[in-house]
C-alpha cells in the first residue's frame, strides 16, 4: 500500500496550520489479515439483508402459488357441481324460455337444470318415466293426439312425460292448450257421474290415497316446498308432468354427424337418452321410449314390467314391409331404468358403428330396426341389460273392432294398452273421442 504526504498552507484569522493529506492505495496482492476483518461486518450485514429479501421473495412466491392452486379447484368445483337450482349462463342464453304472470313478475319455466320447458307440473313424484320422440316430419295432429290419449289412458297418473323435438318452440301453443284441457276433463268428470265408454275417461285412475305426510315433490321445475297439514284429504286427484327438450340441449354437438350427412330425430334421440337418464338416474324406476308420431296410448304398459329386474329391457317384434322379416320394433322399449339406460348408450355406439360400416359401402343410410335388432341378437353387446322378449307384436288400430266396425272378430280397444296408428288417419280417432261423451266434446277444442 503507498503512502502520499502533502502540506499546505493555510490563512486564517487566527494564523498559520499544517495539514496533512494520506491517500491510500489498495494492494490486491497483498491484502492484510486486519483489513479483511473490518469489511466482515459489512459483508455480513449485506449477507443478511440478502438472505431476508430472497425468504420473502420465496414466500410471496408460495402463497401466489397456493392461491393460484386454490382458486384453480374453487372454479373446477363449481364447473363440476351442478345443483338442480343452478342455471349455467351459457344454458340460460341458449334455453331461455321464461312467461310473464299476472302481475308482470317473470319466472323461469325449466324443465331440468336449466334446460328443456316444463308444460305441466305435476303433482308429486312419479316411479314411472315415459320419453317419446316427435319426428321432424310430425304434424300437429299427429301429437295432439298422442298427448290427449296420453292423458285419456291413465298412464299419466302414474307417469312422468318427456318429449325431444328438433325444435320444441312450434309444439309449445299445443301441448300447453292439450294439457289445460285434461285438467278441464278432470274437474268436469269430478262433478259428474257419468260411466266410462270404450274412448270415455276414467276418473278414478287420478284419484289416489295419498298420506298426510307425504310431501314428495316432482324433479321438474322449481321446488315450492310444500307441506301437508291435518286438514289436508286423504282422496286427491294427481297427475304426472310433461316436460319437454330440444335435441340440440341434450345433444349439442350433434355427436352423430361425424359419421353421416343427415342425423334424423329417430337416430339422434339415442344420443339424449344417456345424458338424460343419467340426470335423472335416482328419480324414477321403470322407463318407456316411445314413438310419439306412430304410437298411441289406451291404458298403461308399464304393467308389464313392473315385476321384472332393474336390468330388464322389454322388446316388441314388428314384419318387415318388404321381406316379412320379424324384426325389433323401434317405435316402444320398455323397462327398468338401469336397463334402459345401458341400453341406450349400447345403441349409441352401434349407430355409430353402422354408420361408419356404411360409408365404406357408400352408402348413407342406416336403418334404426336393422341395428336394434342386430344389437338385441349380439350377446357381447347386451351384457349390461337383459333382453325380454321379442315375443308380442303391437296391434294397429285398423285392426281393432272400433274401428273396423266390418270385421266384428276384430279385438277390442279395451283389449290393448298401446297401439300403433298405422293407416288410420288421426280424424278418425279424434271424431271417435269426441262423440264418445257431451263433456268430452265441451272441454276439447277441434271437436
Amino acid at each position: 500500500m503507498g503512502l502520499i504526504s502533502s502540506s499546505k498552507e493555510t490563512k486564517n484569522n487566527s494564523g498559520r496550520g499544517m495539514g496533512f493529506l494520506l491517500v491510500f492505495f489498495p494492494d490486491h496482492s497483498d491484502v492484510s489479515p486486519s483489513s479483511s476483518s473490518s469489511s466482515s461486518p459489512t459483508t455480513t450485514l449485506f449477507r443478511t439483508r440478502s438472505s431476508r429479501l430472497l425468504l420473502s421473495k420465496a414466500q410471496s412466491t408460495i402463497s401466489i402459488c397456493i392461491l393460484l392452486l386454490l382458486l384453480t379447484l374453487f372454479l373446477f368445483t363449481l364447473s363440476t357441481f351442478e345443483p338442480s337450482s343452478a342455471v349455467s349462463h351459457r344454458r340460460f342464453l341458449l334455453t331461455r324460455d321464461v312467461t310473464r304472470s299476472s302481475r308482470g313478475v317473470i319466472n323461469n319455466r325449466y324443465a331440468l337444470q336449466g334446460m328443456g320447458t316444463l308444460f305441466l307440473r305435476g303433482t308429486r313424484s312419479m316411479h314411472d318415466l315415459i320419453v317419446a320422440h316427435v319426428a321432424s316430419d310430425a304434424a300437429e295432429e299427429d301429437l295432439r293426439l298422442f298427448v290427449r290419449l296420453l292423458h285419456r289412458s291413465g298412464v299419466t297418473s302414474r307417469s312422468d312425460v318427456v318429449l325431444l323435438f328438433d325444435y320444441a318452440k312450434r309444439f309449445d301453443g299445443l301441448i300447453r292448450e292439450e294439457n289445460h284441457s285434461f285438467l278441464k276433463l278432470v274437474d268436469a268428470y269430478r262433478n259428474s257421474n257419468q260411466t266410462d265408454s270404450v274412448w270415455g275417461f276414467n276418473l278414478s285412475r287420478f284419484i289416489k290415497n295419498q298420506s298426510k305426510n307425504d310431501t314428495s315433490e316432482p324433479i321438474w321445475g322449481k321446488k315450492t316446498h310444500r307441506t301437508n297439514n291435518n286438514d289436508t284429504e286423504l282422496m286427491m286427484t294427481t297427475h304426472g308432468s310433461v316436460v319437454g327438450f330440444d335435441v340440440a340441449e341434450l345433444d349439442p354437438e350433434n355427436s352423430l354427424s361425424g359419421f353421416m350427412d343427415h342425423v334424423p330425430v329417430s337416430l339422434r334421440r339415442w344420443a339424449c337418452y344417456p345424458m338424460l337418464l343419467g340426470r335423472v338416474r335416482r328419480s324414477f324406476k321403470h322407463v318407456m321410449l316411445v314413438d310419439a308420431k306412430t304410437s298411441l296410448f289406451l291404458g298403461d304398459p308399464f304393467a308389464r314390467i313392473r315385476n321384472r329386474s332393474p336390468e330388464s329391457v322389454l322388446f316388441f317384434s314388428n314384419k318387415h314391409k318388404r321381406t316379412s322379416e320379424i324384426v325389433i320394433n323401434p317405435a316402444v322399449m320398455i323397462g327398468g331404468a338401469k336397463g334402459i339406460r345401458r341400453f341406450s348408450s349400447a345403441m349409441h355406439t352401434e349407430i355409430a358403428r353402422a354408420a361408419m360400416q356404411q360409408r365404406k359401402k357408400r352408402s348413407s343410410v342406416v336403418s334404426e330396426s336393422g341395428v336394434l335388432s342386430q344389437l338385441v341378437g349380439n350377446v357381447h353387446m347386451t351384457k349390461g341389460f337383459e333382453v325380454v322378449g321379442p315375443s308380442e307384436s303391437i296391434a294397429e288400430a285398423s285392426s281393432l273392432a272400433e274401428l273396423r266396425t266390418r270385421n266384428s272378430a276384430a279385438s277390442s280397444v279395451k283389449d290393448h294398452d298401446i297401439i300403433q296408428r298405422g293407416n288410420v288417419m288421426a280424424g278418425v280417432i279424434m271424431k271417435r273421442i269426441c262423440s264418445s261423451s257431451q263433456l268430452d266434446s265441451s272441454v276439447y277444442s277441434y271437436c
